[in-house]
């Protein structure tokens, strides 16, 4: 492991003029998409009551969906609706990182949601966060959703296989990739220090490209139907074992 770590920061370092010069030009030339139009909070379904948080980045928000219904909310909703009355908010955006989002829920009313789906790391990624940093932020946000939000199940997406990513020349493509398989790892163990937590993987197992969305980077609408399909098999698995 030693070993590897340090072939990877030796390659880093060695190809560092070529990844910002990669990185410029992505964000220059990526087809920037709008997030979807549709609502971000309200009552549906008929059954047990449930609160529901979904937040994070621009995945969360829908982008690469023409709807939020075609989008994860949407999708969830869609799911969850049939056994559950779901009283819920969507509360994302467009760039954000882990540590946007304990600031913005800084902002936002103390109210008790029973389960937040969460989606970040990607921006994190992309801003060169340590391991460190990534860490101590994803913990503060467990506690915070913990004891200002009371959340009892708190779902933490995985990060996408960034290297597999089209819009993403190489070899910007393997650093983002292994970068976010690192943090993705450090998720998973979080997720199993903290019974509160479950980490669910997204091998977005469709890659196809009409499986994403037309900037090579979002999920599209196939892939936001798995992501919300397991979340939801989740979320109704822990209701009925308890």
């Amino acid at each position: 492991m030693l070993i590897g770590n340090l072939r990877h920061a030796l390659a880093t370092l060695t190809l560092a003029p070529i990844l910002l010069k990669q990185g410029r030009r992505v964000r220059r030339d990526v087809q920037i998409l709008p997030e979807p139009a549709g609502p971000r909070q309200g009552i549906c379904g008929s059954g047990p009551r449930l609160r529901l948080l979904l937040l994070g980045d621009s995945a969360a928000a829908g982008v690469g969906a023409p709807t939020q219904h075609e989008a994860l909310s949407g999708r969830l909703l869609g799911a969850l609706e049939s056994s559950l009355e779901v009283h819920w908010k969507l509360l994302a955006f467009t760039g954000a990182t882990t540590a946007d989002m304990l600031a913005r829920l800084d902002r936002e009313p103390a109210t008790e949601f029973d389960v937040v789906v969460t989606s970040l790391g990607v921006n994190d990624v992309t801003d060169r966060l340590s391991m460190q940093q990534w860490r101590t932020r994803q913990t503060r946000l467990i506690q915070r959703l913990a004891s200002r939000y009371g959340a009892r199940h708190i779902l933490l997406s995985g990060l996408p296989p960034m290297h597999r990513f089209p819009a993403l020349p190489q070899p910007l493509r393997w650093y983002v990739g292994s970068r976010a398989r690192d943090f993705d790892r450090a998720l998973e163990n979080l997720a199993r220090q903290d019974p509160r937590c479950e980490f669910v993987r997204l091998s977005y197992a469709m890659m196809e490209p009409q499986a994403m969305a037309a900037d090579g980077f979002h999920p599209g609408p196939p892939i936001y139907a798995l992501w919300a399909a397991e979340v939801a098999r989740r979320i109704l698995s822990r209701i009925e074992g308890h």
